[in-house]
């Protein structure tokens, strides 16, 4: 079987509404267009993969299920609007954790690191050369750099736009 190219996509600030630390169900906003921007990654033939820091939960703001919880909700929301995201990698340690359980002075899953990335690319056999990053932060551009992959700085707007301008799919 071929190698299929991802795109890898931040969660907070890229397709949800960066309201502080959100888990709580009343913070699940998505950013305008974020559902038909998966649904046209999907079309084109990538992996979708979101790589989250969540440091909400090394800080003691919100378990480790809330976080799941949340992001579940996050996948089936995408998916009322035809969007499917194929595996979700987040990342809840922080050097400065409250929980000792999460203190890491700097794990190799949290952005700027690449970890997650190269972890789904193990995991679901994926070509890094061939896939992109979309992120808004600083931290999203240098993984997907260190994980050998396009990245794509998205600040505000509509998400779709954002991809259908790119040329991307």
């Amino acid at each position: 079987m071929t190698q299929r190219p991802a795109a890898f996509l931040d969660r907070d600030g890229v397709l949800i509404v960066d309201s502080g630390y959100p888990h709580r169900p009343d913070q699940l906003v998505l950013i305008p267009g974020a559902a038909e921007a998966v649904k046209r990654l999907n079309a084109a033939g990538y992996v979708t993969v979101i790589v989250t820091n969540q440091s909400g939960v090394a800080r003691g703001m919100f378990s480790e299920e809330t976080m799941h919880d949340f992001n579940r909700r996050l996948v089936a929301r995408l998916a009322e609007g035809g969007g499917r995201i194929d595996a979700v990698y987040a990342c809840p340690f922080h050097s400065e954790a409250a929980d000792e359980r999460y203190r890491h002075p700097d794990h190799p899953d949290r952005k700027p690191n690449p970890g997650m990335l190269l972890r789904a690319a193990a995991e679901h056999d994926l070509d890094l050369s061939r896939s992109l990053m979309i992120g808004d932060q600083p931290s999203d551009m240098e993984a997907a750099r260190r994980a050998g992959v396009a990245g794509h700085r998205f600040t505000e707007g509509d998400l779709n736009q954002f991809i259908r301008d790119l040329a991307l799919a």
